[in-house]
């Protein structure tokens, strides 16, 4: 099960870093040594060739530093660090969100997971449009070794202005969960993700959120959620200060785990996606 899951990843991730390459090496070339175009040269409008279906032009990211600490009767230490990449083009968007949790509570390991997934869109930029998913995690939290997820569904845009964005998707997915006690656990599910990006007082702060529900399809008592509000202040261009609140839900969790996680954190995000 592991090994097909692997494979997906490896060739699509060598996929996006080849995109990476040419997108950066494109915009090395310097103009000045293009020679300019004249009568002879010129091709008519109608025999230009148009852009290919799998032109990725535009690169956007952030990288995100979260963290909370205490020490006094309770000594923990928390840290979250994630990326938000997409590589975008006409047709096909390539978008990737890892994560990397740590935590320790009076000393003791108590998180260090790691989290990976891949979206590929088709028409993105249009008012719905269809992807392709997967993903790949592990959890010391929820004693999980490696749950790999791949499926596919369609996307629908609510709202999209300079405000106001809202994003609904739907997806049918198989999962497989490798427990450090229990048997491994194969379901579909149906994953369903509201997202969403709100700016307010001429963009000082703005509210994301992101909310996944992945009921099992054929025992709705297998469920799954995930939700993740941030707050952030924009400092400028490049650096945004934020504060973020998770809560996360498994029905589905060994005998000495419990079932919900809250978590909140401060931190700061660098990058040119806003």
């Amino acid at each position: 099960m592991r090994k097909p899951f692997f494979n997906f990843f490896f060739k699509s991730l060598t996929f996006v870093f080849f995109a990476l390459c040419q997108h950066v090496y494109g915009q090395q070339i310097d103009s000045s040594s293009v020679p300019a175009a004249d009568s002879i040269t010129t091709f008519p409008p109608d025999t230009l060739v148009t852009p290919s279906v799998f032109k990725l032009d535009t690169l956007s990211y952030r990288f995100i530093g979260d963290g909370n600490f205490t020490r006094g009767n309770v000594n923990r230490s928390l840290m979250v660090l994630r990326a938000e990449i997409i590589l975008a083009g006409p047709v096909i968007s390539i978008a990737t969100n890892p994560r990397f949790t740590y935590g320790k509570q009076n000393g003791i390991l108590a998180e260090r997971d790691s989290y990976v997934d891949l979206f590929i869109d088709v028409f993105k930029k249009k008012k719905t449009y269809v992807f392709g998913l997967g993903t790949l995690e592990t959890s010391n939290l929820r004693g999980i070794t490696l749950r790999a997820m791949a499926g596919a569904g369609v996307g629908y845009r609510v709202i999209n202005t300079s405000k106001n964005r809202l994003l609904l998707t739907n997806a049918i997915v198989h999962e497989s969960t490798n427990f450090r006690k229990l048997p491994t656990k194969s379901v579909q599910r149906n994953s369903f993700r509201v997202k969403g990006k709100h700016s307010f007082a001429k963009d000082r702060f703005r509210i994301n959120h992101i909310t996944f529900v992945q009921p099992a399809i054929t025992d709705f008592s297998n469920l799954r959620w995930n939700t993740v509000v941030s707050l952030e202040f924009p400092v400028n261009k490049w650096v945004v200060l934020r504060t973020s609140y998770e809560n996360s839900y498994e029905s589905v969790v060994e005998a000495s785990r419990r079932k919900s996680d809250s978590r909140l954190t401060f931190g700061v995000s660098i990058g040119n996606r806003q």
